[in-house]
Formats: structure tokens, sequence, C-alpha cells
């Protein structure tokens, strides 16, 4: 593997102090309280994340690795010849070496990560495992605008690969936005990879977000413990409680921190107050129907060309190319 040079500290992956503290101060101050998801991914976050993936009830991450083994090569092919992948969020990238495995001939591979150390590993793990495939790592948020470095020749087309559900991290006007931006990203001949969950019986979604051994919890409060050490809060950890349930109208498992008790927590020179048992949103994870994945690609002028599913119709993975190009 060639890989292009990259220096990436750990402070590189969030934002400086001040601006992280206003972040959180109006988020704050919001009715109901509410706090981004992207706080989760500390490199702690980022660990605890991979072990929520091994729990049990985690079915998301085993049933788009059981889709990948019976699918990819036929992804390969309807990506054809000389494709550049780009992947938001590469994490571990275990899902993106089953598909490079089945690529004809790909351009360059371009991990997008936000994290320090999983691109590192990505970019190990990838190098070992494909010796012969330009790398080409891109430290940063793939939500903002992306500069994708040059390729070391020309590709026949660029598809943006958007694994894991991460897509359902957003509300419906957000992700349409997000498509929109891959969109314009993947050029005129491109097309975007993406997974999202399936709607299916609320109590096996529950589960997944309150595993039994409570590595879910930890993740969720390791937001706190995050902020208290970049911005000089002082929340305690036992003051809250995680909590998560499927709001079956709108589609979506929605998860908060809940406070314990009446408490003021110090944020900069803030006093935030919390009520007893105040529920502050931390993130949602939205689940789609075919149909209802279909209507959202096109509000972000995409058409939905492929679409697999695992053997237990559990998860779905979709190729969505540009409104009309599917017919041509």
């Amino acid at each position: 593997m060639s890989e292009q040079a990259f220096d990436l500290r750990d402070d590189d992956r969030r934002p400086p102090a001040d601006e992280l503290t206003g972040i959180v101060q109006r988020g704050l101050r919001l009715r109901p309280k509410r706090l981004p998801s992207w706080l989760f991914y500390d490199e702690r976050g980022s660990q605890l994340f991979e072990a929520i993936c091994e729990q049990p009830e985690y079915y998301l991450t085993r049933c788009e690795i059981s889709l990948m083994d019976v699918h990819a090569g036929e992804m390969a092919d309807v990506l054809g010849e000389d494709v550049r992948l780009v992947e938001y969020g590469s994490g571990n990238a275990v899902k993106t070496r089953m598909l490079l495995e089945h690529l004809h001939a790909p351009v360059a591979y371009v991990p997008v990560e936000i994290s320090a150390e999983p691109l590192r590993r990505c970019v190990h793990a990838l190098g070992e495992r494909f010796p012969s495939l330009p790398v080409q790592p891109l430290p940063g948020d793939f939500t903002r605008a992306l500069r994708l470095p040059i390729p070391p020749r020309a590709p026949r087309r660029t598809v943006l690969y958007f694994p894991g559900s991460t897509i359902g991290n957003f509300e419906s006007r957000e992700a349409a936005e997000l498509l929109r931006k891959m969109r314009n990203e993947m050029g005129d001949n491109g097309g975007i990879l993406i997974g999202a969950d399936l709607k299916k019986d609320h109590a096996v979604i529950e589960a997944a977000y309150n595993d039994r051994a409570g590595v879910t919890a930890e993740f969720t409060l390791n937001m706190l413990v995050r902020l208290n050490r970049e911005i000089g809060s002082d929340f305690e950890l036992s003051r809250f409680r995680h909590h998560a349930h499927y709001n079956a109208m709108a589609g979506r498992i929605e998860t908060f921190l809940v406070s314990t008790r009446a408490q003021k927590v110090r944020v900069g020179r803030q006093q935030v107050n919390f009520a007893d048992d105040e529920a502050m949103q931390v993130e949602y994870s939205c689940k789609y129907s075919q149909d209802d994945f279909a209507a959202l690609a096109s509000k972000a002028g995409l058409d939905v060309a492929h679409a697999w599913t695992d053997p237990s119709g559990m998860f779905a993975v979709y190729y969505l190319v540009r409104a009309g190009a599917a017919l041509h």
C-alpha cells in the first residue's frame, strides 16, 4: 500500500476548548437540553463503540458483516472498474476490507476519520492486507466540506462509502443535507454506497441500545468525562444515567442522559440547572423501511439503483446515484 503521509495529533480531532465550551453552553440552553452526538468520539469513546459492536444485543454490525459476506462481490460488479473509494468515518474498516477484496482495479482508498488512532489503525491494517492499494487518509469531519486528495490516476468514478447506519444519527432534514453534500462530492458519474438499519420489532431495537453489560451506558456517560477533561466542566457521572427508548411515531431510537436529582453543573463561567429526572438528548438513531430510505434519497436528488439486505432482513445497504442516472 502506498500511503500519503499525514500527521494527526490527538488534539486535532476536537475543536478548541473555547469553541467547544460555546457549543455545549448553547446546547444546554435549549429546551429540552441537547448535546451533539459527535462528542461521544474521543479516543475512549471510539474504543467503547467498538466494544458495543461486540455485544450480543447489538445486531447491527453482525448483520451488516453478514450482508457484506453475501453481497460484496455483487456490489463490486455494480461499482465497476477503476473506482476511487472514499469512506466516511472509516473506523476499523472491517466491512471495507470485505469490499476491497472484490473491487476491480481500485484507483485509491480515501478513509475520512475524525479520530486519530482509529485512522492510524485503519491505514496500518489495510496496508498489510492490500500492499499495492494507494491509500490517501484524510483526517477530518465528514459533515464539513472535504477537499479530496488528488488521486494517483484518473478514476472512472468516485464512490462514497458510508457503512454502519451512521446516517441514522441525523434527523431527516440533516440527513438529506448530508446526502446532498455527498452527491456533490461524488461527481457526475459517481455513487454512494450507504448502510441503514431497517425497521423491525421494537424490543430487538431497544435491546441493542441498552445492553446488559452496560457498555452503551458507559459510552454515553463518557461524553461527560470528555467535557470535564476538555473544558473543565464538573459533571458528576453518578448523578446521570443512560436512557434509550424507541419512538415508534418518529421511527428512531432516542438516547438521553437523565439527571438523577436536582443539581447545578458548571460549564465555563455558567451554572446550568438540571431538574430531578430532566432528560438531555444526546443521540438519535433513525430506522428506515426501504421505501422510507428511497424517499429520503429522493429529497437529495438521488435514486436507489440497487439495494441489498442481510439474510435475516435486519439491515440494508443501498447504492445511490443521481436522480435519473439509473435509467440510462
